[in-house]
């Protein structure tokens, strides 16, 4: 049924909304898809006498029939009111003040609703900024601080995209769109809510939203919504790289990797998370790094819809080998070996990427040594093997190997020697590990010298560390 004419209004002018609600008989949202911890903050704050609704993604996608990943709810309480309802209850964040509320092991996000600032509402500070006490937009239109609260309708207009502005009411269970999001639903595409560009730049990051969403549900973006895309990438470059590396595993973590590399790289935007490697991509040689970097993708999503376990670690070693390698071989023209070259590009690849997507020490270092080791695999004589195959990150070094021979590296013999130095005996490791057996096709590599070790400690496959991905 159709509710009675509402008037929005925002900065960009007055929005006039028809607000749409379904009756619980017209749409397959249920309850029992629903958390047992969202129905308790739920219908902890109805029984308070406040409002309270599950919005966002939890929405979205049951109404898509897909397994929700969590549940968000907007309510007309107050942070602090919800803090008096909930003892596992905290505040979080200055731009944007959300309540956490842990119930066992999850936790929900409880957001007030929010309205946009009106034009009587901001001036201007020495910055070139428009202010007020609770609200900041930079002189780029870029919101800096949004605690502007206000009611049902104008929560819904102040969402980033008319799919993720749908509300289910536990009073009544019925749906409520304000911006045409069932509609935008069953034609499959992702469309902003009010003006693109102006959207865009309130915050940059919802251009990486749009690509995430429109690979991840197989949607098209509205062409309304596509067309800043190809021209507001530079937006992202004043993004705080922490910031980004979260969305960065979004993107790339996602179960979607693929579509949303080719997506990103279609508008213009992976170049300005990943500039080394988009420059490197530029200079293909036989397709490679192109064929690395997708099947490192298509690796990770077939990973995760198998339910085993990924890491940026991985990853990121993928995404950066080609500018590391580029830059080691250029190094290597200036007299260093190949060992100082591979370590001194790793550094300063490292150091130039961590100021676009941060990338945390716990991952970055696992990463680092996934790219040492490619120079140690290619030592097969004497005690060599026996010690590599016994460091922690040897299975994420061998699975990085077989990538790279995949991708199209003269490499596959030495692939095939690890293979199978893996699984054979004792005695048979031994007569692998002789010199006479010689460096195998394809390495790259001379005959190494004959070991002066005439024995060394079998270590058999079951023994190596399962592998950082």
């Amino acid at each position: 049924m159709f509710n009675p004419c509402l008037q929005i209004h925002t900065k960009a002018g007055t929005i006039i909304s028809m607000v749409k609600v379904i009756p619980r008989a017209e749409h397959t949202i249920s309850r029992s898809n629903i958390s047992d911890g969202a129905l308790k903050v739920l219908y902890r704050l109805k029984n308070a006498s406040y409002q309270a609704y599950l919005v966002g993604g939890g929405v979205r996608d049951m109404l898509l029939g897909r397994e929700p990943k969590d549940f968000d709810i907007a309510t007309n309480a107050l942070p602090e009111q919800v803090q008096e309802q909930f003892r596992s209850c905290h505040l979080i964040g200055r731009r944007f003040r959300l309540a956490h509320v842990r119930i066992g092991a999850d936790i929900i996000e409880v957001a007030t609703f929010r309205a946009a600032p009106l034009p009587s509402d901001t001036g201007a500070d020495a910055e070139g900024a428009f202010v007020d006490t609770e609200h900041r937009i930079d002189k780029d239109g870029r919101i800096m601080r949004d605690n502007v609260y206000g009611s049902l309708e104008d929560d819904a207009w102040r969402r980033d995209f008319t799919i993720n502005a749908l509300y289910y009411n536990i009073d009544d269970f019925s749906l409520v769109d304000y911006t045409g999001g069932l509609a935008d639903l069953k034609a499959g595409q992702v469309r902003l809510i009010g003006d693109p560009e102006q959207r865009y730049r309130e915050d940059p990051v919802r251009m990486l939203r749009a690509v995430r969403f429109a690979a991840k549900l197989g949607f098209r973006i509205h062409p309304d919504s596509e067309a800043p895309l190809f021209k507001l990438g530079y937006l992202l470059d004043d993004i705080s790289p922490a910031r980004l590396y979260d969305e960065s595993l979004k993107l790339f973590m996602g179960g979607y990797a693929v579509q949303t590399f080719e997506l990103l790289r279609h508008y213009g935007l992976f170049g300005h998370l990943f500039p080394y490697t988009e420059a490197d991509l530029a200079h293909e040689d036989s397709h490679f790094p192109m064929t690395l970097v997708t099947r490192a993708l298509t690796n990770t999503d077939a990973r995760i819809a198998a339910g085993k376990t990924t890491t940026p670690a991985f990853l990121y070693a993928a995404l950066l080998w080609g500018a590391m390698r580029t830059l080691a071989q250029q190094m290597q023209t200036q007299d260093m070996t190949e060992s100082q070259a591979l370590q001194e590009a790793g550094n300063i690849i490292v150091a130039r990427q961590v100021q676009r997507t941060a990338l945390p020490k716990r991952f970055s270092l696992p990463m680092r040594e996934i790219w040492n080791l490619q120079l140690r695999l290619t030592q097969i004589t004497g005690k060599r093997p026996f010690v590599t195959v016994t460091h922690p990150r040897f299975r994420a070094a061998y699975d990085f190997m077989l990538l790279r021979a995949e991708a199209g590296e003269e490499i596959q013999a030495l692939c095939d020697w690890w293979t199978r130095f893996q699984v054979v005996d004792g005695d048979e490791q031994q007569g692998m590990v002789s010199p006479r057996s010689g460096t195998p096709s394809g390495s790259g590599k001379k005959k190494p010298r004959r070991s002066r070790s005439k024995s060394s400690k079998v270590v058999s496959a079951s023994q190596a560390s399962d592998a950082a991905e």
